[in-house]
């Protein structure tokens, strides 16, 4: 399982090297893995720098090429994506305060939890639907929520629609591209290129704006001299 782990990571990208892992390892397997990955990805911080996006929309094309079964692909996906950020609220929650005093290290970064914690500031519940589009943040959303102290129920219903709309709409996006394109795969590159891009964006517009905003006050202060 390690070793197909990091197969898939390097196959991501290459068409032939996910057909070639599919026939490997399974079908079923291979659903696994991909719902592993959304797990780590969304419940533990060393999983912050996985390509949740780019690998569910690359799972569903081959799910519309007829590689998988989407139903294997599709409820696990959203119950892994679901339990994981169950995992990180609780580490938010029973860790409180004491999470953003925590050192740096080669999987955690405060820097990625200051981002989340301005990100929940500005959306509020609404943030743990969005950080799901969101890469970095949707990792570390979840024990900002938690360490916040959101009821837990009304965190569980964002969740739940937050988890069902991201995966669900990623491997179906996926799914029907497959199925109305057979040689898409062939364009699996520019296409992985596409869905990083749409899902960075975001956050570099939100740094835009916030040095826009910062370089305002600063013009403004400065006064003429004399």
């Amino acid at each position: 399982m390690h070793h197909s782990f990091f197969h898939l990571l390097r196959a991501l990208y290459s068409e032939d090297g996910l057909k070639q892992l599919i026939s490997w390892i399974g079908p079923l397997q291979f659903c696994e893995l991909v719902s592993a990955i959304v797990f780590v990805e969304t419940g533990l911080f060393a999983g912050f720098f996985l390509p949740g996006d780019s690998l569910l929309i690359t799972a569903g094309i081959f799910a519309g090429q007829q590689w998988i079964p989407l139903p294997w692909l599709l409820f696990p996906g959203i119950l892994c994506a679901i339990v994981g950020d169950q995992l990180g609220y609780w580490i938010g929650r029973s860790a409180g305060p004491a999470l953003f005093r925590r050192e740096d290290s080669l999987f955690f970064r405060r820097s990625h939890l200051a981002r989340a914690q301005a990100f929940y500031e500005k959306y509020g519940g609404r943030a743990v639907i969005f950080a799901r589009f969101v890469p970095i943040v949707r990792t570390f959303c979840p024990p900002v929520t938690g360490a916040a102290g959101m009821r837990y129920s009304t965190y569980l219903a964002y969740d739940c629609f937050g988890g069902t709309l991201w995966v669900g709409g990623m491997v179906i996006t996926g799914y029907f591209l497959g199925a109305k394109f057979p040689n898409i795969g062939k364009y699996l590159h520019l296409i992985i290129g596409v869905v990083i891009l749409l899902s960075i964006l975001p956050p570099i517009i939100g740094l835009l704006r916030g040095a826009g905003a910062v370089s305002k006050p600063a013009a403004a202060g400065a006064g003429p001299t004399e």
